[in-house]
């Protein structure tokens, strides 16, 4: 493999921060997605490729030591290492302000081995906002999984499984239908109109 600071074209000094900017700014020029319909799909799922086992490579030898260069001020890296605050700000800042699609393209930028809880969480909030209920389910499911302790995943399952039992279109036992009428209504609609018609010398129930 060719050398994976060459592949992202950073120094082998850079720091964590800057190793990631650099990825990033790579995933989303060569994303699968931006090449769908073109000749060069090919040639860009290579390259996206080339950089993600190139990201791998990097984070995994200065995770062992291999490199010398410490890690960021505070604890945290790249991609789901360490605690000290969300390794995913951007991402959650898109969310907030409706940029689900700029989100997910970051998201599924990140290589399959650095997906960590905030990941799948993240993801899993994405698919929400899509309106996507299971699948959303499934990735903060996987986060609480690997979070346990995590309030905030625990809240946005909490949140979309209310969704789920009826507060937003789904079965809901305690709600009456809106606009219509119930078998009950039906039949003491009936029997009223029934005693009105008696009252007036016919009969439109025979039987009562």
């Amino acid at each position: 493999m060719a050398d994976p600071y060459k592949v992202l074209g950073v120094s082998p000094s850079a720091t964590d921060e800057e190793i990631k900017t650099a990825y990033r700014e790579l995933a989303k020029k060569y994303h699968p997605d931006n090449y769908a319909d073109s000749p060069l799909a090919d040639l860009a799922g290579e390259k996206m490729k080339e950089i993600n086992e190139a990201y791998d490579q990097i984070m995994t030898e200065r995770k062992q030591g291999a490199s010398g260069y410490g890690r960021q001020t505070g604890g945290t890296s790249s991609y789901g290492y360490g605690s000290a605050g969300s390794s995913y700000a951007d991402v959650r800042s898109l969310i907030m302000t409706g940029r689900i699609a700029d989100a997910e393209q970051i998201l599924n930028g990140v290589p399959s081995a650095s997906r960590n809880a905030e990941w799948y969480f993240l993801k899993g909030m994405v698919l929400y906002k899509r309106g996507w209920m299971d699948e959303a389910t499934n990735h903060i499911s996987r986060a609480i999984q690997m979070d346990p302790g995590n309030a905030e995943y625990r809240a946005a399952m909490n949140q979309i499984s209310s969704q789920r039992n009826g507060a937003y279109g789904g079965y809901n036992p305690n709600m009456r239908p809106v606009g219509g009428c119930t078998g009950c209504d039906i039949c003491s609609n009936l029997i009223c109109a029934d005693c009105c018609c008696e009252c007036m010398g016919g009969d439109l129930i025979p039987c009562c």
